[in-house]
């Protein structure tokens, strides 16, 4: 009996010991799988929108990529986006093969993101589809996404002809073309500069340039800026301010009015990398990420060719946080760190990235019908002048009668 007992003993610590091995070495591989998750990011290339694909690479700098072991998949989509949508759709939606995938960011959210996200939820109804600045109308990106974001296209209709009013433009100069005006977000802004230059006595100018996507492609619009800017100058007055609702014709557009005068208050997606370095010669490689750097030296390079009180951004991009924000946001939801619909839980992600930088932001309400969106969010930052310094737009209450005008 004693002997059997002994066995018994045995067996018992030997089967203790291997247990205990088996829970230390498998209890964190249980755990690694479970926080192992993919968020997908979709930007324009280098040539269309740099600084949405640097807010990507921002989180592949932090996380690493799906390729190398770590979170990150970044892929773009076609330059030419209008005329390859299926292809466009493709990229997107095929980020729903990864079994990893939790999230998908596109950003910009340009038209063919609905179809997309709706293939994408019909595979994958567990992957969340979010939407950074929407090219389709509120609507539409609405029925899609779980979370659309947009710059505040109503707030800054008024707030970017009011800072102009404040440095003493007289004539504000919007530039577009028609594919960029049957959007509803951005037609009912101009709607809303329109009424607001009526209402300071302003003068209100609409100019038509060349689609970047069309045949002229992005250097023939950039050259038909280049080669206007000198006479509208000279037909409106060194009063007049410009705006362009296109990142390609931002940089043309800035060089000339440097060397012949005029106003920029902001870009229509603002940021001290948006056109600045090209149209003033300076080389940011080292300045790469820092945004206080980056701005300081842009700055610099304005106030020495005179330009000081009459070239404006946000201090940090609005493309670059937007996506990096959107991102790192996905992340905080699939982490139970956040919730997706918590306007301040997307302001803690942003802020990550715009240390010092004040924000403001509201649901999107339905002009028509007054109804307000519940996933729909329109954001903006407080407006920097060069030379000058914050105009604390943030703070400044837009009149009621300007939500409903379009």
């Amino acid at each position: 009996m004693k002997k059997i007992f002994a066995l018994i003993l045995c067996s018992f610590a030997l089967t203790s010991m291997f247990a205990g091995g088996a829970s230390e070495t498998t209890a964190p591989a249980a755990s690694d799988t479970e926080e192992q998750f993919h968020i997908g990011i979709v930007t324009g290339t280098v040539s269309q929108s740099e600084d949405d694909l640097r807010g990507a690479e921002r989180l592949i700098e932090e996380y690493g990529t799906v390729e190398d072991g770590g979170m990150i998949q970044h892929v773009t989509y076609p330059d030419n986006f209008m005329d390859e949508a299926e292809t466009t759709i493709s990229v997107i939606s095929g980020l729903a093969d990864d079994p990893l995938m939790k999230a998908v960011v596109v950003n910009q959210a340009i038209p063919g993101t609905t179809e997309a996200f709706r293939r994408i939820k019909e595979r994958r109804p567990d992957i969340l589809c979010i939407a950074g600045e929407a090219h389709e109308d509120p609507g539409v990106i609405q029925s899609a996404a779980d979370l659309a974001i947009n710059n505040d296209f109503v707030a800054r209709g008024y707030l970017i002809i009011n800072t102009a009013k404040e440095l003493g433009c007289d004539t504000f100069v919007h530039i577009s073309f028609p594919r960029h005006m049957s959007y509803e977000t951005l037609s009912r802004r101009a709607a809303i500069m329109e009424q607001t230059c009526i209402d300071n006595g302003m003068n209100f100018v609409f100019e038509t340039a060349p689609d970047p996507t069309s045949d002229v492609g992005v250097a023939g619009a950039q050259q038909y800026i280049l080669e206007k800017v000198p006479a509208w100058i000279e037909k409106y007055g060194q009063n007049a301010a410009f705006f362009c609702t296109n990142d390609a014709h931002t940089e043309p557009l800035l060089k000339q009015l440097l060397a012949y005068g005029g106003y920029f208050i902001e870009a229509d997606l603002p940021s001290p990398l948006m056109g600045y370095p090209g149209a003033l010669g300076i080389d940011l490689t080292n300045e790469t990420g820092d945004f206080p750097a980056i701005l300081a030296k842009v700055e610099k390079a304005i106030t020495d060719k005179g330009g000081a009180g009459r070239f404006g951004t946000w201090a940090y991009s609005y493309g670059y946080t937007t996506s990096a924000g959107l991102g790192q946001h996905a992340i905080n939801v699939v982490k139970g760190e956040s919730e997706l619909l918590k306007l301040s839980d997307i302001m803690k992600a942003y802020n990550k990235f715009t240390p010092g930088a004040q924000w403001n932001g509201a649901f999107y309400t339905d002009v028509n019908t007054g109804v307000r969106a519940k996933n729909h969010i329109l954001i903006y930052q407080d407006t920097y002048i060069m030379g000058k310094g914050y105009m604390e737009t943030p703070s400044v209450e837009v009149p009621e009668k300007y939500f409903t005008v379009k």
